[in-house]
């Protein structure tokens, strides 16, 4: 079966996920951890991605990005590769490719899961186990929301804003959300949508977003098709309608 093309919508937030390849690291130090973030800065304003929350583990990166076109997440991932891995191969006197496979990406309905999705990316480190404290992950953008530093990086999406009307208040607000942390439910949900690549958002607005985007957003559903009932009077009728 052919691989569906990858999502990308403009407008919407895309959960995504770039992983490396078994036993390798996706950093091997903080000058590398760097040259990540460094790339995507570049190449996010050079095509059009809005980052609204990222952090880089040991084997694997996260974004939660609105792209500004339809290419634009697609054209900052390729570019991530290239600048990235080229530079990272040199460092290390290593070749060939870094990443396994390519990248996976959901798309969010905001209202319901942009901020969950946020939450799922900026505390991947202390739910983990990682960290004793959420705010101690400094390579993901945790500290920009908890306001411990400004990350020329993240651009803050309306949903964050509305937490509350002064920094304060968003800053107490989201601490509170993320130390509340995610249920089970919440976290396979994500998960299994970044994975799979179906959107993560009621059918009925996937059934009308799936037009501009030129594929279904969501599965098929499993087994045969129902067939449509048999009135009573069908039945009794005989073989050629007579």
């Amino acid at each position: 079966m052919a691989r569906l093309p990858r999502l990308g919508i403009a407008g919407w937030p895309h959960l995504v996920v770039q992983r490396v390849h078994d036993g390798q690291l996706l950093a091997r130090d903080d000058q590398d951890r760097q040259a990540i973030l460094d790339a995507l800065k570049e190449a996010s304003r050079q095509h059009g991605l809005s980052i609204h929350a990222y952090c880089l583990a040991a084997d694997h990166l996260h974004l939660l990005a609105t792209p500004a076109s339809d290419e634009s997440l697609s054209l900052v991932m390729q570019s991530l590769g290239r600048r990235y891995v080229a530079a990272y191969n040199r460092r290390h006197a290593r070749s060939g490719g870094l990443w396994s496979g390519r990248y996976r990406a959901t798309v969010l309905e905001p209202a319901q899961y942009l901020l969950d999705a946020m939450v799922f990316v900026e505390s991947h480190a202390w739910r983990t186990g990682q960290f004793p404290r959420v705010e101690d992950d400094v390579w993901s953008s945790v500290r920009h929301h908890l306001g411990m530093r400004t990350d020329p990086l993240v651009s803050d999406h309306a949903l964050f804003w509305g937490l509350g009307n002064t920094p304060f208040e968003r800053e107490a607000a989201w601490r509170r959300r993320l130390e509340a942390g995610l249920s089970m439910a919440q976290l396979q949900a994500l998960t299994q949508a970044m994975r799979s690549g179906w959107a993560l958002m009621p059918e009925v607005a996937a059934a009308k977003l799936a037009v501009s985007a030129g594929r279904r957003l969501t599965p098929r559903p499993r087994g045969r098709p129902r067939k449509s009932p048999v009135k009573p009077e069908d039945s009794a009728k005989p073989v050629g309608g007579k």
